[in-house]
């Protein structure tokens, strides 16, 4: 399988390096890390970022108080429709899309190929459906406007699959080849998951999403988190209890078996670049490049 990494959406929130860790400017640079693979059954493309509707129609869209909050720049280049594109694909090429769950930020493109395969927990779909997510948090995250017109779903269970490293997988996706799995990792929201995929040669990537969003949430004991984008995840959590230990079980994964899986998140500009191969457009400082 060959594996491309994307960026399908970049947020400048307010807050600098409070946000990411590194920038001087007054906003913070963020990533939505999506995956491009390609397989014998297809392309398969996990998570989708924001989509073209988003950038055209931000309004109808996304929620203002995230639009405020996150400052996405909505380029239409970092779609993942244009992405595939540019990479010499046609959209009718992506097959299957596997989400690690159904907010604003990781759903947005699902529509964009309409003769994919939608995989994901059934209880996200759902509470998603529902717009069950948490009290103010939860009218806002999931706009079923982005995937109501997606019709092929494929719902999965938050436990009893396999084992992966301790955790319960789901290993056989329907119709997608048995090196990704699906990887529950609720707390973030309700039936939010992890994809792990199985390179060549053996060794495995793991998507952890939203499960964590801070390089320096993993690798070690000792772990940190700015201040603002740790207030952020707790915003976000519909369970502060699940979110809290499946993260330090990802964390127990990095240190234990960091030589057999490469762990990354979905919004840490610098796990982007190291995994991309090369530096992502915009300065950090809210202005396209």
């Amino acid at each position: 399988m060959r594996i491309h990494h994307l960026n399908c959406g970049t947020c400048c929130p307010v807050g600098g390096r409070l946000f990411d860790g590194r920038s001087d400017a007054a906003f913070g640079h963020l990533v939505c890390h999506c995956m491009l693979i390609e397989t014998d059954r297809g392309l398969v493309l996990v998570d989708t970022g924001f989509g073209a509707k988003d950038v055209h129609h931000p309004r109808r869209r996304l929620a203002p108080f995230f639009r405020t909050l996150n400052n996405p720049q909505l380029r239409p280049e970092e779609t993942a429709v244009a992405q595939v594109r540019r990479l010499g694909f046609a959209p009718e090429d992506v097959r299957h899309i596997v989400v690690t769950h159904l907010d604003f930020d990781h759903a947005g493109g699902i529509e964009d190929f309409p003769n994919a395969v939608v995989h994901v927990t059934a209880r996200e779909k759902e509470v998603a459906g529902a717009r069950d997510g948490g009290a103010f948090v939860g009218t806002r995250r999931y706009r079923p406007q982005q995937w109501n017109d997606a019709h092929d779903w494929r719902l999965y269970p938050l436990g009893g699959g396999e084992r992966w490293f301790g955790f319960d997988a789901v290993r056989d996706l329907d119709g997608l080849p048995p090196e990704i799995l699906l990887v529950p990792l609720a707390g973030h929201s309700w039936g939010h998951a992890g994809v792990a995929v199985q390179e060549d040669g053996g060794r495995w990537l793991f998507y952890a999403a939203d499960a964590y969003f801070y390089r320096g949430e993993i690798g070690a004991e000792r772990y940190d988190c700015p201040p603002a984008l740790r207030g952020y995840q707790r915003l976000m959590q519909v369970d502060a209890a699940a979110r809290v230990a499946n993260q330090a079980r990802v964390r127990r994964l990095s240190i234990d078996h960091g030589d057999a899986v490469r762990i990354f998140c979905a919004h840490d500009v610098a796990e982007f670049e190291l995994l991309a191969g090369e530096n992502v457009g915009g300065g950090g400082d809210g202005t396209p490049q």
